[in-house]
């Protein structure tokens, strides 16, 4: 799967500022609702419950916020690498200031699975987690994260 067909350079977000995990799933909840013609209250709903079942802070400063909804025709990501890392109950207690959130209609199972994996392993290479802390402009951002070798992997 690759995360260029998943997301576009305006889903990218450089230096988010927030001041915690409720108004950052608040902020990319609006940010997607545009994207994906869906309400932003409805995103942000279904993103705290999820977040109820267990925090989506996938460790190393790193947060993976999800959810499937009805009426999205196809898995969408938006990236966000935060001004200043935020509390976000991630399993390892750091800290969080880099974001995928990922959205994907009801019936994406495999799909969104594959997403979910994608994005986990991305998260797993520290030298590609160092770049993306490291740069400032959302559109080299982009480019990393659409032409990096690993985007290709399946």
């Amino acid at each position: 799967m690759h995360l260029g067909d998943l997301f576009s350079p305006e889903d990218v977000i450089s230096g988010l500022r927030t001041p915690n995990k409720r108004q950052l799933l608040l902020e990319l909840s609006e940010r997607a609702g545009p994207r994906t013609g869906l309400s932003p209250r409805l995103i942000f709903d279904a993103l705290l419950q999820r977040e109820r079942l267990g925090s989506t802070g996938a460790g190393n400063g790193i947060a993976i916020p999800h959810a499937k909804l009805s009426g999205i025709k196809s898995l969408k990501v938006i990236f966000a690498r935060l001004e200043r890392a935020i509390d976000f109950d991630s399993h390892d207690d750091l800290p969080v200031d880099i974001v995928f959130l990922l959205l994907a209609p009801e019936g994406a199972g495999a799909d969104h699975l594959k997403a979910l994996a994608r994005i986990a392993r991305l998260a797993r290479e520290p030298e590609m987690i160092d770049k993306l802390r490291d740069t400032r402009d959302a559109a080299t951002l982009y480019q990393m994260l659409t032409t990096d070798a690993t985007s290709n992997a399946a």
